[in-house]
């Protein structure tokens, strides 16, 4: 959510960025939210006007009884009854246009970042940059499902059964390979100084509203059934919720947290061939990086936040790239995005196996997080988050990339801790 202030000085700049968004269906609630803004404090400072006009007329009240005028007294609290009727009016007409205005305003789009480049959708996504060398063996790769099954690894028959499609029994080293990735992923994060954290997994309507844009709260978000509860899709929502209403002193920032969590997600929308098995699922669990820190310090981290994540990909042995968010891409709260992307060398591309974003002050502002200067003076964070892993995904990637002709599968150097010290895992089928 953007400053009104800002909109209201702005409208331009703010209809020009809806515009670089290809949202020009919305570009009227511009025009409307200056309208209601401007009706919002007139009213105010009418009902501000009645109550100094009350302040008054209780003190004259007093002064008047205490000469004994009565008759004048009475007629003066006549008036103040008379602006007590008209103050109760002007205060629900003022709450009502404020509450449309925060409506308003929680729809129209975030100021993107100069440096994002403009596009109408993900076609339009440029990449940055390359780590590691791509390669397609000499030999056919099985789908990852294929190659699960040769381990006795998964099975979706009984999950369909138990709990319909998009969900999955992970089992053996398969499992085991998953909660390794997890476990390293969680010391990989502590090591480089981040604080681990493991949040609820549930989180009220207020937060969710707070973190998110109400389409991906749509498309995303499971609800309890007669509950104020929502089951998270991504640990950012409640981590960034725990500063919900928090005046935080600016020598304690930054927070740098990374935190674990399941992930409960409704994946709408039909999805091709490659995104069958473990690539898009309902249920899954994810490492995650959040940074809450000054204005001036967000663009620092967020070059941090996705470095992280290639250098945890790289130490895996798995090839990956960075690709730059357009304008038409980034979800209306965020500011500049990227996502890191690893190599497929059964699809002979890169597929998105997470993304960190910079969502400026607009997070902050509807969670009312802010920070208390060392003059005094107080202002909202920033706020910042990155996927460390999230394993299906990435067993994907890290299946593929380790692959051995004979259907074995290297255990790379840094993993091994975690894996009982395995070098190899050998296929049972």
């Amino acid at each position: 959510m953007i400053d009104l202030k800002f909109l209201r000085e702005n409208p331009e700049v703010v209809k020009q960025n809806i515009r670089n968004k290809f949202q020009d269906h919305k570009l009227p609630l511009v025009d409307e939210v200056i309208e209601l803004d401007a009706r919002a404090r007139k009213t105010q400072q009418e009902a501000d006007e009645l109550r100094a006009k009350r302040n008054r007329l209780s003190k004259e009240i007093g002064k008047l009884m205490g000469q004994g005028r009565k008759e004048e007294a009475e007629a003066v609290k006549a008036q103040v009854a008379e602006g007590a009727e008209r103050l109760a009016g002007l205060a629900e007409a003022e709450k009502e246009l404020q509450e449309k205005v925060t409506k308003i305003m929680m729809v129209i789009p975030n100021i993107i970042d100069p440096s994002v480049p403009i596009g109408r959708d993900d076609s339009c996504n440029v990449e940055i940059e390359k780590f590691g060398e791509p390669a397609v063996p000499d030999f056919e790769i099985p789908y990852h499902t294929e190659i699960m099954d040769r381990f006795s690894g998964i099975d979706l028959d009984a999950a369909g059964k138990v709990a319909g499609n998009g969900f999955y029994y992970l089992m053996g080293d398969i499992a085991r390979l998953h909660s390794a990735v997890i476990s390293y992923a969680r010391d990989f994060m502590i090591d480089r100084g981040f604080t681990y954290v493991v949040p609820p997994f549930m989180i009220r309507s207020n937060v969710v509203t707070g973190v998110m844009s109400f389409d991906e709260m749509d498309a995303m978000m499971y609800k309890i059934e007669g509950e104020d509860l929502y089951l998270i899709g991504t640990s950012e929502h409640s981590m960034i919720g725990k500063f919900i209403d928090t005046i935080n002193d600016e020598e304690a920032l930054p927070y740098t947290l990374t935190s674990y969590s399941p992930c409960f997600r409704k994946e709408k929308g039909a999805h091709g061939i490659e995104e069958r098995g473990v690539y898009r699922i309902h249920q899954f669990e994810k490492q995650e990086m959040i940074v809450v820190c000054r204005p001036d310090e967000s663009p620092m981290y967020y070059e941090k936040l996705w470095q992280n994540t290639v250098d945890l990909f790289r130490s895996l042995d798995i090839p990956v790239r960075t690709l730059e968010c357009c304008s038409g891409d980034l979800a209306d709260l965020k500011v500049k995005s990227c996502d890191v992307e690893a190599w497929s060398p059964r699809q002979n591309k890169y597929f998105e196996v997470g993304s960190c974003s910079n969502l400026g002050d607009a997070q902050a502002r509807r969670l009312k997080i802010r920070v208390k200067g060392k003059d005094g003076g107080k202002y909202f964070a920033h706020t910042l988050n990155n996927t460390v892993v999230a394993p299906p995904r990435m067993l994907i990637a890290f299946l593929e990339n380790n692959l051995n002709a004979d259907g074995s599968v290297s255990i790379p150097e840094a993993l091994r801790p975690y894996m009982g010290m395995k070098e190899m895992l050998t296929p049972q089928n």
